[in-house]
């Protein structure tokens, strides 16, 4: 592996020089499969470190990352997510940096940043807007920047391509082209992986597109599918979470309902999944940095064309009210049993998802917030999540699950780690006439001697 490039104590880059006389003579998908060209992967996160590990076993791959930490421990096989272990960076011709000047010599850019949403949620394009415009400086005539970040779609050519021009001062479709090809990275899945998803390709021209379906064929073992232009290729991601949305929606509404009629909820889902064309979605948070974010983008697009998206803008208040409900239920349930007794919370799980590190919009963070806001005293232990950016995102520590030696008066079981699927009793930890609050309605066998709620 080619690391030199990375460290602030070695010499400063310098872009390779000498003849480019292959880049005319032969076509770019040659150049880069006998390596005469690289790709750079811009962004080195859940989505682009795979991306970029993968492209370099068959390709060279300048991976960039604006985060000099986070190369520091690439450098040393160490992923930050801790999605890839050491042996994935093996044999890999790759090359990490936090210089930008590593950018000069590639051919083919794949932008590979977040696109988030801001405090009033609408879009916030600055990551991609900023990463773009460094691409720009270095961009080339024949080059190609192909886009992985969730966007609304027409943000390739509207947003993007601008930039791209107006930086480089190149000619789009002329002196260099487009790609746009929605990533599939599901953080914590070790089966469907990234070369085991099929890769949805699309360019601005047709050249472009044979060129991004090869490189991109040449990695994913399950293939790719060429959308027939970029903003349905851009279109299809946000579809595929808003519809996972949609279905969750449902359930959580379905589920507010059914907890009013006393009526519960995985037990009519267990009923209803006997039929063979049942979908088998089920309530619970809606958080991360998809299903939870992406939504949006295509909401906030719709107004642009004078369209009302009433059912996704009401799912996504359905979704985000779930918070609410939940809490709404565990005070109205130890206001009942213990009155205005000092009441301890015990949660467990912070993350997004199970088995992942990744704390981005969590919705168990909010839940922590409103019941500390109530006067609660919370705890929150995660053995996934990391502490400091626990305490950087949301202001609260974690606490061990081994250094908590006080009893609780309600436990929440609030992701479904697999860990927690070993423990055999709360017991040390909750209070006698204490309440198992499970959302997921995983662990009702952790509450045979106490109450116990689920949604």
């Amino acid at each position: 592996m080619r690391t030199g490039l990375a460290l602030k104590t070695q010499e400063k880059y310098q872009p390779m020089k000498g003849p480019k006389l292959a880049y005319i003579k032969q076509s770019l998908y040659k150049q880069l499969e006998e390596k005469e060209a690289s790709i750079a992967v811009v962004g080195l996160g859940y989505v682009g470190l795979p991306l970029a590990l993968h492209m370099a076993s068959k390709f060279r791959v300048n991976g960039f990352d604006v985060n000099s930490k986070k190369i520091v421990q690439l450098l040393q096989h160490n992923d930050p997510c801790e999605e890839l272990t050491s042996k994935d960076f093996d044999d890999k011709d790759i090359t990490f940096s936090f210089d930008q000047n590593t950018l000069a010599d590639a051919k083919l850019y794949i932008v590979a940043v977040p696109t988030p949403i801001d405090k009033h949620k609408r879009p916030n394009l600055n990551p991609l807007k900023t990463a773009t415009a460094m691409v720009a400086k270095y961009l080339k005539k024949g080059d190609c920047v192909v886009f992985e970040s969730t966007v609304y779609p027409g943000c390739t050519e509207e947003i993007c391509v601008p930039v791209l021009e107006r930086i480089s001062r190149l000619k789009f479709n002329k002196d260099f082209t487009v790609g746009y090809s929605p990533e599939r990275i599901n953080p914590g899945d070790k089966t469907h992986t990234f070369t085991q998803i099929k890769k949805v390709v699309s360019g601005s021209t047709p050249e472009a597109l044979r060129l991004i379906s090869k490189v991109y064929g040449a990695i994913v073992t399950a293939g790719v599918h060429e959308a027939s232009c970029l903003k349905v290729a851009e279109a299809s991601k946000v579809v595929e979470n808003i519809q996972r949305d949609v279905n969750i929606g449902l359930m959580n509404e379905l589920a507010t309902l059914f907890s009013a009629m006393d009526i519960p909820i995985k037990d009519v889902l267990e009923s209803a999944g006997t039929k063979w064309n049942f979908q088998n979605y089920f309530p619970g948070l809606v958080g991360g940095h998809c299903i939870g974010v992406d939504p949006y983008y295509l909401i906030e697009r719709a107004y642009h064309f004078n369209c009302k998206p009433a059912i996704m803008e009401q799912v996504r208040k359905t979704n985000e009210s779930m918070v609410e409900h939940i809490v709404k239920k565990i005070t109205a349930r130890t206001r009942l049993m213990l009155g205005n007794e000092p009441k301890r919370v015990l949660i467990k799980g912070i993350t997004f998802k199970e088995d992942v590190n990744d704390i981005r919009n969590s919705k168990v963070a909010d839940i922590v917030a409103s019941l500390i806001d109530k006067g609660f005293e919370v705890v929150v232990e995660d053995p996934y999540a990391k502490p400091e950016e626990v305490m950087y995102e949301y202001g609260f520590t974690l606490t061990p699950d081994n250094e908590i030696d006080n009893t609780f008066n309600v436990i929440v079981m609030a992701v479904n780690h697999s860990v927690y699927k070993n423990i055999e009793t709360l017991e040390p930890q909750l209070a006698p006439g204490g309440i198992v609050f499970d959302i997921r309605g995983t662990f009702r066998h952790l509450a045979t001697c106490h109450t116990y709620v689920t949604l």
